[in-house]
């Protein structure tokens, strides 16, 4: 597939956002198990067979889609796989919010992300359990996708653009199952109208909906974890910033694809506000 126009990053978008869906039946079938086989790796994280199993399906479906260019990969990653760099490469959660599916919650998502030149310009997000999808290129949208279903067609897309800070202040939203000190400090010391606890990547998306404002993130987060988020935000018309204001970058092999703090924003007065 070439990448050289927003109508090539849209192409690879939908097909991102067709994977997802596909995959989506994978986790619904584990969520529906009695129980599901689970573990902590070495960072005391949890994983399940579902993140694995995501993995093994997305993989070779994103090796076809897109030859040669190298695919970083949480539970890869997790294994010690060591990842070819390159400036343009895939970013893959199978699973993000692997806390959530445990507690058979629905927020949690499936998530590819393309980085070119470390920033992310393609992406799609999938929420099976709640069967929400978001997807972006050069334009972000949204629809309505069923698990293991091909993604909707083209009509059915919903166009996402972010909203203007409101008067009485910007939401926030948290993480549901990592919130910090750090970030509850930031909470606590700048004007915030509202907060809401969200699970997963879920969070850009709705920044991205234009139905929150402001995501604060000071604990640690992996590149796979964002991209996809990122990628959909930032073509809705948001951005995410470190503390000093820089765009996240992403391609951080020697800190072996760690984010550092950030704050993911709608309207860019928002960010101007910390």
């Amino acid at each position: 597939m070439a990448l050289r126009s927003d109508e090539d990053f849209d192409a690879l978008a939908a097909a991102f956002a067709d994977l997802t869906t596909r995959a989506g039946a994978i986790a619904m079938a584990v969520l529906a198990s009695p129980a599901i086989d689970a573990r902590a790796k070495k960072d005391a994280s949890p994983v399940c067979e579902a993140d694995e199993k995501i993995e093994a399906f997305l993989t070779p479906l994103l090796a076809e889609l897109l030859p040669g260019v190298p695919i970083v990969a949480e539970e890869a990653a997790a294994a010690g796989a060591d990842f070819a760099r390159a400036e343009t490469f895939l970013l893959v959660d199978p699973l993000d919010g692997t806390r959530e599916f445990l507690a058979r919650s629905g927020e949690f998502t499936i998530n590819i992300g393309l980085i070119v030149a470390g920033a992310p310009h393609a992406g799609a997000v999938y929420a099976p359990a709640l069967g929400q999808l978001w997807f972006a290129g050069a334009r972000a949208f949204a629809a309505d996708a069923e698990p293991g279903q091909p993604a909707p067609p083209r009509e059915a897309w919903r166009p996402l653009r972010v909203r203007a800070l409101p008067a009485e202040g910007p939401t926030a939203l948290v993480s549901r199952s990592h919130l910090d000190a750090a970030t509850k400090a930031f909470l606590e010391t700048h004007r915030v109208a509202a907060t809401h606890d969200v699970g997963s990547s879920i969070k850009f998306c709705r920044l991205a909906e234009g139905v929150a404002d402001l995501y604060p993130r000071f604990g640690p987060t992996m590149e796979w974890d964002t991209a996809a988020g990122d990628a959909v935000l930032r073509a809705a018309g948001g951005g995410v910033v470190d503390p000093s204001g820089r765009p996240l970058v992403y391609g951080k092999a020697d800190e072996a694809y760690r984010n550092g703090p950030f704050i993911a924003f709608g309207d860019a007065a928002a960010a101007r506000l910390y």
